[in-house]
């Protein structure tokens, strides 16, 4: 059931993880299954060479519970309760020696469990922290997973325990996250890719995520393996700088650029109404919104917009959609457009009940028909875009369209600039080998955004800048100004180079050559 997150681990799944998880290591006294289900990690236990002497299981839905106890004859230790409301630490143990804790907890986050009115969630607590903009904007949504790994962690680590459970990838590296922060006693991480939509249907990057507990010295970077039978690891991911990188090893090459990026990246434009306040056009040339409905408003509040799968697609695409725009800036009032803007103001009036019911609590006691991911700098005639969506990490610069500047979708990341020669030169910084190469080993590919804000301001370009080569930086740059449609820069010009918003130059680019 989608409540419970349930995802019953086929036996041969089960027999592969336990062939992983014993592989080299001595049998295990005891074994905890934390969320048993129909029981097949229970079987599997009791089918090893050398059984744990003691098993238990814990499962909240009765006849699961049953099911399991009827299958293993009695023989293990069913609670039939639930592990959020227990202490694991209490749990009582014939046995001693060493613990094992296997199995499959749920695939589902605590916000899908709210929008389905479920009781299936652990108890309402800020437990990691969050700011309270960072909770409103989605920080806070976790997997339940995540909620039960750390739950194993606090409560069970003076058993010293292996933990192994089969999770999404994005958990588990959530929890070197949260564990390498909080000071959880963690060691000997490793991560087992496994095929989520073979085993599972299901389409996420998943894995047997393992690691020992309550050692004294601990480590916080994982070996990830292609699958459950690998024994070389492909890579190793770990804590860099503060934050988690994909790939320690290409991360040390190109470390020089982690710092602070002299520039600020914004996002685009946030509205949750795309519905009325996006636009294309039919064949006739009328603007129509994605009901179908023709809209005649104010051309000066229509404007081109991109989105990621635009970006995507090539260099300086061409605007397939267009925006509304009902304010300037942040918190704008936006009653002037019942004077200045009398069609903008009748048209949303008339879909005003979509407004009201966006869901998310940042535009509570805002104006009406308030956006996000708004300034003055979204009105820069030249910006340089990235996609946050896709897997493959590429810049692209962009001019203005229709006479106007573009916009950008809240999927997207850009940099205002101030001329196209800024715009492009910076363009052609970012698209360097060595620049896609740092930001690769920050990101992870199966992230549903895999480029976020918090990666792009890790780069340090003025570092960058003092290590290209100023050959190519030019003739890249001077590509991007033909893309849109302005003069190659002469290479006299380039003396210094100042960054979007220095009234002056503060790195030189070609040092050597006097404007």
């Amino acid at each position: 059931m989608r409540e419970f997150g349930d995802f019953q681990t086929p036996p041969e799944l089960v027999s592969s993880v336990l062939r992983a998880v014993y592989r080299g290591k001595d049998p295990w006294a005891r074994a905890l299954e934390p969320t048993c289900g129909v029981g097949n990690f229970v079987v599997g236990l009791r089918s090893v060479a050398t059984p744990p002497r003691e098993i238990q299981a814990i499962e909240l839905q009765p006849a699961y519970a049953a099911r399991t106890q009827i299958s293993c004859d009695g023989q293990i230790k069913i609670h039939n309760a639930d592990i959020f409301r227990m202490n694991l630490a209490e749990l009582p143990w014939r046995e001693a020696g060493p613990l094992l804790i296997v199995g499959n907890p749920p695939w589902v986050t605590n916000s899908e469990l709210g929008g389905l009115e479920s009781g299936n969630l652990p108890q309402k607590s800020n437990f990691k922290g969050y700011s309270g903009f960072g909770a409103k904007t989605g920080d806070s949504n976790f997997d339940i997973a995540e909620y039960i790994w750390i739950k194993l962690i606090k409560e069970l680590a003076w058993a010293r325990p292996t933990i192994a459970l089969l999770c999404k990838t994005a958990v588990a590296r959530n929890v070197l996250a949260y564990s390498q922060a909080s000071g959880l006693p963690l060691s000997s991480p490793e991560i087992y890719l496994i095929d989520a939509k073979k085993w599972f249907d299901a389409a996420v990057d998943a894995c047997l995520f393992k690691v020992e507990v309550g050692a004294p010295e601990r480590s916080y970077a994982a070996n990830l393996y292609s699958d459950l039978d690998s024994q070389e690891p492909q890579s190793v991911l770990g804590i860099a700088n503060g934050a988690m990188v994909s790939n320690c090893e290409v991360y040390e090459r190109f470390s020089f650029l982690d710092g602070e990026s002299p520039v600020e990246w914004r996002q685009g434009l946030k509205h949750d109404a795309s519905s009325v306040m996006e636009l294309s056009e039919d064949e006739n040339g009328v603007l129509r919104n994605r009901i179908g409905e023709a809209v005649y408003v104010e051309d000066e509040r229509i404007y081109p917009l991109l989105k990621s799968s635009d970006l995507n697609g090539g260099d300086n695409p061409p605007a397939r959609f267009r925006t509304l725009m009902t304010q300037r800036e942040l918190g704008e009032d936006t009653t002037q457009l019942r004077d200045k803007s009398p069609n903008l103001w009748m048209y949303l009036s008339g879909h005003k009940d979509l407004f009201d019911a966006r869901k998310s609590s940042i535009y509570t006691g805002r104006p009406p028909f308030s956006i996000f991911g708004i300034g003055e700098y979204s009105f820069s005639l030249y910006k340089v875009a990235v996609a946050g969506m896709y897997k493959t990490v590429r810049f692209r610069v962009l001019g203005p369209q229709m006479g106007k500047p573009v916009m950008l979708d809240d999927t997207c990341y850009f940099v205002p600039c101030e001329s196209a020669e800024q715009a492009a030169v910076i363009s052609a910084l970012l698209n360097t080998e060595t620049c896609l190469s740092f930001f690769n080993s920050l990101i992870f590919l199966d992230s549903k955004r895999p480029v976020t804000k918090k990666v792009l301001q890790r780069l340090d370009l003025s570092a960058l800048l003092s290590y290209v080569d100023r050959d190519s930086l030019l003739a890249a740059t001077n590509e991007n100004l033909a893309r849109l449609g302005c003069p190659p820069l002469p290479s006299a010009h380039l003396g210094n180079f100042a960054w979007p918003g220095e009234e002056e130059a503060q790195v030189s680019m070609f040092p050597e050559v006097v404007a």
